[in-house]
């Protein structure tokens, strides 16, 4: 078997990612740990492929000792004014997420939007935006990929994720031995 195409095809999407995360605004990088440090209880919401790439960073900001949660999960807690939703989605319109972030904003929750879409409606609805710039499954968007409809949003969301954790790592002053103690145990 000839893996010459897998080995180009893992330089162009290394190079796709790499576009993309060094595009992020580090203002909104800031304000995002910011908003996310200062919550009592983080909640993220998604569909598809975004909740999955979500739920990576829900789990590892439980190991960082932030109580983080899933919208929809059978311990979700309810949601108040110290507390954060983070939505995900790519086009901002999403119905669930864009009706779960009106929800929040009943309850004085802030709002974080992980978006290519800044001028969305839930970015409307949000306090914080963070812009990705990929192409939407129609295409359109700064950063173009070789992969199909939104892949390139959804594995930048996961490395943002665990970017992000590493970031609070550093500034809560973390140990690998630190986070190991929140990992699950039962395995």
């Amino acid at each position: 078997m000839d893996t010459a195409n897998f080995r180009e095809n893992v330089r162009i999407t290394g190079n796709e990612y790499s576009k993309v995360l060094n595009g992020l605004s580090e203002q909104q990088i800031s304000a995002y740990i910011s908003v996310l440090l200062q919550a009592e209880k983080v909640f993220f919401v998604g569909v598809g492929r975004v909740l999955l790439a979500l739920e990576m960073t829900v789990k590892r900001l439980n190991h960082l000792g932030i109580n983080a949660c899933v919208v929809g999960a059978v311990n979700e807690p309810p949601i108040g004014p110290r507390d954060v939703l983070v939505v995900g989605s790519g086009s901002g319109e999403s119905i669930y997420p864009k009706h779960i972030a009106v929800c929040a904003k009943r309850y004085n929750a802030k709002i974080i939007h992980l978006t290519s879409s800044p001028t969305s409606s839930i970015a409307q609805l949000s306090d914080v935006v963070v812009d990705f710039h990929c192409g939407s499954k129609g295409g359109e968007g700064k950063h173009s990929s070789i992969q199909p409809m939104t892949t390139l949003f959804e594995q930048s969301l996961v490395l943002f994720g665990d970017l992000i954790c590493l970031e609070i790592m550093a500034i809560r002053k973390l140990s690998f031995a630190d986070v190991k103690l929140n990992h699950a145990n039962l395995e």
